[in-house]
């Protein structure tokens, strides 16, 4: 690695690592530089996957990084692994009482300090490469101050295929407003790198909801237009059965609720008819009794909707997913 004058002197630390480097003539390690990316991870009873996951953000090479992780009162061995494994790798870590996630995800984002950052799931890996390629692609595009990518779905034992998952590639190479907010096109939350600042002066997290994607995106794609989306793999994405995303009501429920701040926008009566109708296909697959039960509160008389209304009657085995 080459050290130049505006190397050395980029960043003013206790120890300039740029200096140490240089006048020691040896490369540095990536994760002692000053960081460009902060990884985010809010860990809770996940001691099944913590370590993997763990290990495949700190096997990332190609840009200096830091990874943060808080353990948000986990009841099971996860605060033990955690322990042995930052004293072997070397990331920040914090153990402490239980304060839910967004609680968590808010004092993450106060600790980091890198250009940019992403928020991973105690329960997800990292494929290689990730943080260098999104990274590399904001650098070099900064009018866009976010970007997402592509997930593999990963079974609990950590099987998975090879191809990404269609609902997200389908948004490459940019995915707008309008398309986000009547459900015509998705990217998933543990595919985003943000820059820090612009997050921080859009406020942040969101307390009032119970998790963070879904109104945030809302939030910069009303503000940008559009945003990109990167062909990039960026998660093995794992389901287990205990994912925040398999409660239908929460999920939905919340979506509805983040709808209703766009209530004047021109495209909103069509938009809370299309995500009730998603809602409704989502139950008709996982639990017919309570589709049922909620028609009288998803039904519309529209398209999206009579589309979807005969899986009621259908056999989840004859079902796409």
């Amino acid at each position: 690695m080459e050290y130049s004058i505006t190397n050395m002197f980029a960043e003013k630390m206790t120890e300039n690592v740029y200096v140490k480097a240089f006048a020691q003539g040896v490369e540095t390690e990536q994760r002692e530089l000053p960081p460009l990316v902060s990884v985010l991870l809010a860990s809770y009873n996940h001691e099944k996957y913590i370590e993997a996951s763990v290990r495949s953000v700190m096997e990332q090479k190609g840009v200096a990084f830091e990874l943060i992780v808080i353990d948000d009162g986990s009841s099971d061995s996860s605060p033990e692994i955690l322990e042995r494994l930052q004293a072997e790798l070397g990331f920040t870590y914090i153990h402490r009482e239980n304060k839910g996630l967004m609680a968590t995800m808010s004092e993450l984002l106060s600790l980091a300090r890198g250009k940019y950052f992403c928020s991973f799931a105690s329960d997800d890996i990292m494929p290689a490469g990730r943080l260098a390629a999104q990274a590399n692609y904001l650098e070099s595009h900064p009018e866009d101050p976010i970007c997402f990518g592509q997930i593999i779905l990963m079974d609990a034992d950590g099987n998975h295929g090879d191809e990404p998952d269609s609902r997200y590639t389908r948004s490459i190479p940019r995915i707008t407003f309008e398309e986000f907010f009547l459900g015509k096109r998705e990217v998933h939350g543990c595919s985003e790198m943000i820059r820090l600042d612009v997050f921080r002066e859009m406020g942040g997290y969101d307390l009032e909801y119970p998790f963070e994607d879904f109104p945030q995106w809302l939030k910069f794609l009303y503000k940008y237009g559009s945003l990109p989306v990167l062909p990039t793999l960026c998660c093995y994405y794992r389901v287990h059965g205990d994912n925040m995303s398999s409660d239908r009501a929460l999920m939905y429920g919340t979506f509805l609720k983040v709808l209703s701040r766009y209530s004047n926008h021109r495209l909103y009566p069509e938009a809370v008819k299309i995500w009730k109708s998603h809602w409704f296909s989502a139950l008709c697959y996982s639990e017919k009794k309570e589709a049922l039960k909620r028609l009288p509160e998803l039904w519309s008389f529209s398209l999206p909707f009579l589309k979807r209304f005969p899986k009621l009657f259908i056999p989840r085995f004859l079902l796409k997913r």
